[in-house]
């Protein structure tokens, strides 16, 4: 346990608080390290929490890269195997930065051990992994989550509040897509550190794990299962130089998919990503039509959500742009003054403070690895379909 002194607003006296340190261990240090460490330092500024996290070990393969990323962020030590780290006594918790290959391993390991577990999404490779996770996990009754961020920025939020009051009424329509324009080049390679999510060994498919993952927990989170798809994929680039071999070889993953699907709830979805559409780097948008109401949203807007309401007067019935900035609204009583957004990382934040609350009350940090695997499920069921060209149950 460590002490914070704190001072009142008069000054007349010194309050003890104390916070209960939680030890975290960071394996891999490269964009989502960086961003999820940024929400471990930040959370305790802005929430009002009785854990507060410690940056204990940072774990990647390069020893250099590893002490600079320790030195810059403040860790306490460097380790190079993610092995040692988890036989660590001093490591209340594993966040699991690595390449989708690895997820699994650490993950199973990290639950043996008893420690808590936070993976970055896609949960796995696949569904066998996916649920070799979920039985460690669960056998193990360690706190756990997965970093499907979008869920936490608050126009998100704000839509499945709305949702769930009742406001849209019965959904008929639920569209997403994500656009990026990243490997347009054929001279780009595949695999390695940078490169390692075209690399069908280590990511376990594209733009459907890597992408439509996100759209798929937002659309689950916001409207309810999946029944079944209809899907089609396309490679662009059939063969790429490998980083590790220097010969060309076949690319595996898929560089764009759409899909359709029902939903259990009896709505209609219509799903599309792709790393081929040029002038976008990262639109991510969804549209909830229902009976009575309608919703969308957009990342490159994020705190913003349109609403339309059939119920309004027809002088003023309309779309309105809501500015999800008040303090009612959703995470906005911690941030600044209405009118002044944030931004991306945020949303990491947020999931620090959520996971870190779930540990004072017990309840479930969502989503959870069961929760993630059926996203996972959807995403095996929509390459399969596009394999087999034929609609495929979840």
């Amino acid at each position: 346990m460590c002490a914070t002194r704190l001072a009142d607003p008069n000054d007349k006296e010194t309050i003890m608080s104390e916070k209960k340190e939680l030890n975290v261990a960071v394996i891999g240090y490269g964009l989502m390290g960086r961003i999820h460490t940024s929400g471990y330092k930040r959370a305790n500024d802005f929430f009002d929490l009785k854990n507060r996290p410690v940056l204990k070990v940072i774990c990647g393969r390069n020893e250099e890269n590893a002490r600079a990323f320790a030195e810059n962020w403040g860790f306490e030590s460097v380790e190079t195997d993610w092995r040692k780290v988890i036989e660590r006594e001093d490591v209340d918790a594993i966040d699991i930065c690595t390449p989708n290959n690895s997820h699994a391993e650490i993950a199973i390991a990290a639950a043996k051990a008893g420690k808590m577990v936070l993976c970055e999404k896609p949960l796995s490779l696949n569904v066998a992994e996916g649920e070799q996770m979920v039985q460690a996990i669960e056998e193990a009754g360690v706190a756990n989550t997965v970093w499907y961020n979008y869920r936490r920025i608050p126009a998100v939020t704000m839509a499945k509040q709305l949702i769930d009051e009742g406001r849209l009424g019965k959904i008929f329509h639920y569209r997403a897509n994500f656009l990026q324009d990243w490997t347009i080049s054929a001279d780009l390679p595949q695999g390695g550190a940078g490169l390692w999510r075209l690399d069908a060994k280590e990511a376990g498919s594209g733009v459907t794990g890597d992408l439509l993952a996100h759209c798929i927990d937002t659309a689950i989170w916001l409207n309810g299962g999946i029944a079944d798809v209809s899907a089609m994929t396309k490679t662009f680039i059939t063969e790429r130089t490998h980083t590790g071999s220097g010969n060309q070889e076949p690319v595996k993953i898929d560089d764009a998919c759409s899909f359709m699907c029902h939903f259990e709830n009896g709505s209609l979805g219509l799903f599309e990503a792709t790393r081929y559409a040029r002038g976008h780097k990262a639109l991510y948008t969804f549209e909830i039509n229902g009976e009575r109401a309608s919703i969308k949203w957009n990342l490159h807007d994020l705190n913003r959500l349109e609403y339309f309401d059939h119920r309004d007067d027809a002088l003023v019935r309309g779309w309105h742009d809501i500015h999800v900035t008040e303090s009612e609204m959703p995470y906005m009583d911690k941030w600044w003054i209405p009118g002044c957004g944030i931004g991306y990382e945020h949303s990491f934040l947020h999931q620090v403070a959520d996971f870190l609350k779930s540990l004072e009350d017990g309840s479930p940090c969502r989503p959870t690895f069961r929760d993630a695997l059926e996203t996972q499920r959807v995403v095996e069921a929509v390459l399969k379909s596009a394999a087999e060209r034929r609609w495929e149950s979840v």
